[in-house]
């Protein structure tokens, strides 16, 4: 088995799944940490594979596993507010400014959920195991909108060795989470919040750390529910 990590270049599940002695690769278009093995467009090969052209999804097999980290940016709750113009520093934008972001932002919105939903079809016609994380804070696009649900639903992490709260939901495709028990205790962790992340790394605005998991999350994770 080979875990194919998409969206995540910061390297955090693919060492994890190499410490359990599984072979692993991240795959994102941005390399900050220096871990993304395959620096490539996913939305571009996510379109092509779906479309029936030559994609990274030709070289996964029905013994791997993907795990994809698929960007929330456009399906998390704030977006409502940029939408109604009530967003932060909105206040003083004119009507026509307004309305001509929200257009925009309708456009990336319809893009990032037609991505989404064509990787869930990749997956469903090649068989291919999948699992796609994203954020479960409500009021959330794919929560209302998606046709299927989650199989796990995240309402603490610390509670499983991560850093942040942060809920978070889980889609499992051709299989199902394993549920193994996982019987060490946590290390302790620092607890973060929102404000001390963005005071931690100004210069990339908090989004890159937002997304980030905690090394002890992802190995107990790997080990509760893929293995």
């Amino acid at each position: 088995m080979t875990a194919h990590c998409l969206f995540e270049q910061s390297g955090t599940f693919k060492n994890e799944f190499k410490k359990l002695g599984i072979d692993a690769k991240d795959y994102d278009i941005q390399n900050e940490y220096g871990e993304t093995d395959y620096q490539i467009d996913l939305f571009a090969e996510i379109v092509g594979g779906y479309e029936g052209k030559p994609s990274i999804f030709d070289r996964i097999s029905e013994e791997d596993v993907i795990l994809a980290f698929f960007p929330c940016t456009r399906f998390e709750c704030q977006v409502s507010l940029f939408f109604k113009g009530k967003s932060f520093g909105q206040d003083k934008w004119s009507d026509e400014e307004k309305i001509e972001y929200a257009r925009r932002l309708h456009d990336e919105l319809s893009e990032y959920y037609s991505v989404f939903c064509k990787l869930f079809l990749i997956c469903l016609k090649r068989n291919l195991k999948l699992i796609v994380e994203n954020p479960y804070t409500q009021p959330h696009y794919l929560t209302l909108y998606f046709p299927i649900e989650p199989e796990l639903k995240d309402m603490d992490r610390t509670k499983n060795g991560d850093c942040l709260k942060k809920p978070t939901q889980f889609w499992f495709v051709n299989f199902k989470p394993s549920n193994n028990v996982i019987f060490e205790p946590l290390e302790e962790t620092r607890v973060h919040t929102w404000s001390s992340i963005r005071s931690f790394d100004k210069e990339k605005q908090s989004q890159t750390n937002r997304s980030k998991i905690h090394p002890q999350y992802a190995n107990r994770f790997i080990r509760q529910f893929i293995l």
